[in-house]
């Protein structure tokens, strides 16, 4: 059996037994957490928000880094084993104290879940003129978990799931211009543009932390209604995926087939948890289990050779060290 993931030589499915339509109930039956600690970015709302929950009841710790702090509060009032963070990832600096903050608490990390991202925004930069999809949805998942490395190899077997998408197929990683300047913004090149950058590190994360028990994913949860991901969505694009007709209403038969928020987070819960995932890492899942390589331009999933990639993967590491000031040595 390959040892890695480049060029996709992993993706096979593993025989899961789940598929697109199993629950966070199905999936977490039979598992203690008891003594896990898990950090969710994104934690309060959608599928972030049942990942917590569905972790919490199974006996882990959660923390949840939010931007709002008061609506985290309100969003997750019930449920037990929750710590509440401030945490904005435009800021990088605050990125670097949560996880100062989390360091200094002598604790082991075994879960690391990336799980909060933006979309259908319009063109937007951080503070250091980064593009907003980029710098959310990737650039900080790299910080972060840089940042946090050594609490990661602390758990002894621990786990970093980045949550992508199948919208990773919008685009390969432009390493000509990353971040827009010298071409017309495009809000889905943009995003599936930094969602190959996170299956990109995700692969190269998993064959660099191996050795140390920590052990790296990329997941598409699946096209779900009713979480926060589409509230800056122009109409027209809702209308080109067909979530709404040509007068601007909602066509119920397509949202009828989308997952529910328990579906769509399903696939985190087996990644964090499945004991078939122990000896794979680097692999793009999707319907709880490992997705296979998306060679045929008529089947609608699957994962993008582009975004598995040996050389592009270590030279997008190189680069996000450069953008982000950060040198992720792991050792």
């Amino acid at each position: 059996m390959a040892q890695n993931n480049y060029s996709g030589a992993l993706q096979q499915p593993l025989g899961s037994g789940f598929g697109a339509t199993s629950t966070t109930s199905d999936v977490i039956k039979g598992i203690d957490l008891t003594g896990k600690i898990a950090i969710v970015t994104g934690g309060n709302t959608g599928i972030g928000l049942e990942t917590v929950r569905t972790l919490s009841e199974a006996g882990a710790t959660v923390i949840v880094p939010a931007r709002d702090v008061e609506k985290a509060k309100k969003n997750l009032e019930g449920i037990s084993n929750v710590e509440i963070e401030e945490l904005d990832l435009m800021a990088p600096d605050a990125i670097d104290s949560f996880a100062e903050k989390f360091l200094a608490s002598g604790r082991p990390l075994h879960l690391l879940i990336n799980n909060a991202g933006i979309m259908f925004v319009p063109l937007r930069r951080d503070a250091n003129g980064y593009e907003s999809q980029l710098a959310v949805n990737y650039l900080a998942v790299f910080r972060l978990t840089a940042r946090l490395w050594p609490s990661l190899k602390k758990a002894n077997g621990a786990r970093v799931l980045n949550v992508s998408s199948l919208g990773h197929q919008f685009a390969p990683f432009n390493f000509e211009d990353p971040n827009f300047d010298n071409r017309e913004y495009q809000t889905l090149q943009a995003y599936g543009h930094s969602k190959t950058a996170v299956n990109l590190f995700s692969l190269e994360l998993n064959e660099r932390a191996k050795a140390y028990g920590v052990r790296a994913y990329s997941l598409h949860p699946g096209n779900i209604w009713g979480t926060e991901l589409t509230r800056e969505a122009p109409l027209e694009i809702l209308q080109q995926f067909g979530f709404y007709d040509d007068k601007g209403n909602p066509v119920q038969e397509v949202l009828d087939s989308l997952k529910s928020v328990p579906q769509g987070a399903a696939t985190t819960i087996w990644a964090a948890t499945s004991p078939l995932l122990n000896e794979t890492g680097g692999v793009y899942l999707e319907d709880v289990d490992v997705a296979e390589l998306a060679v045929d331009p008529s089947v609608p999933n699957g994962v993008k050779p582009y975004s598995l990639e040996e050389t592009s993967a270590k030279s997008l590491w190189a680069l996000t060290e450069k953008l982000t000031g950060v040198t992720f040595n792991i050792g």
